[in-house]
């Protein structure tokens, strides 16, 4: 049996709509996990209810987490002894810039690695195509409202994005895959691309046309972020997602590839998907 927590997020129902295998998913609200329409039984559990999740998980194999990474103390303690574990992370935990998001992964990862338990905590890159994802389609909105596209240093820091289909099946490789350690592996788009490129491929697979970057200082579009507040049909973009637009995501897809068995799409294929 399966256990897969977080089920009625983006990458979670994903997750779910593919399993072909028995699980189980293990949800805080039963009405939004009833509302996605997957066949398959469920338990509510809060994460931080030591008792409900430890019923949630009983008798699972293997426990899919979907969850922020931080909860990864509390499902370790819960899970049964013999059970195998598929945790979701981030690549935030890799960012210079220093946040509550990338902090508690950061410290998941450490409890899991020291844990003794087996199984694979996977890191993924900017995740795009999964149903009601902000990541390209709030940008294809933005780049639709605006003349050109104020971008920090030009946009020529890089980026690796990942399409939720890469997302799903490396997590159910990972479910499969025998281990008797913790290993952590980084899943990414097939190669890295210039931001300003990564708008351009939005922008065509969208159905228009890409707009002219205008290159800016990243401290000056950080002090005007907040005035996209004021404007209601501009998508809000925070000082913290400025910043990190001045750093390379640059990644080895190396252990995603030989060990999960995972050939990542390439980037237009991905953006074909997400707005066909």
């Amino acid at each position: 049996m399966i256990a897969v927590i977080g089920a009625s997020g983006r990458s979670g129902a994903a997750l779910c709509r593919a399993l072909r295998e028995p699980f189980r998913a293990v949800v805080r609200s039963a009405a939004k996990w009833e509302a996605l329409g997957i066949d398959a039984p469920h338990a509510v559990a809060d994460l931080q209810d030591p008792d409900a999740l430890r019923a949630a998980l009983a008798g699972a194999s293997v426990v899919i987490s979907c969850a922020h990474a931080r909860n990864i103390p509390a499902i370790l303690a819960a899970a049964p002894e013999e059970a195998t574990f598929v945790f979701m992370g981030s690549t935030r935990r890799y960012s210079r810039w220093p946040d509550s998001h990338g902090d508690g992964v950061r410290a998941g990862e450490a409890a899991f690695l020291a844990s003794g338990r087996a199984g694979f905590l996977l890191h993924p890159t900017m995740i795009y195509g999964a149903q009601g994802e902000d990541n390209v389609q709030r940008l294809a909105a933005l780049m639709r409202r605006l003349p050109v596209l104020p971008l920090p240093g030009g946009g020529r820091n890089l980026v690796q994005p990942i399409h939720q289909d890469d997302v799903t099946d490396s997590l159910i490789a990972a479910a499969v895959e025998e281990t008797t350690q913790a290993q952590v592996i980084v899943i990414a788009g097939p190669q890295p691309v210039a931001y300003r490129d990564f708008c351009a491929a939005i922008a065509r697979a969208a159905g228009f046309r890409p707009r002219p970057v205008l290159p800016l200082p990243a401290s000056l579009l950080v002090l005007a972020s907040p005035l996209a507040r004021l404007v209601p049909s501009l998508p809000r973009i925070g000082a913290e997602e400025i910043r990190r637009l001045t750093e390379d995501k640059d990644f080895d897809t190396t252990a995603m590839r030989e060990i999960l068995g995972i050939e990542p799409l390439p980037l237009a294929e991905g953006l074909l998907r997400t707005f066909s």
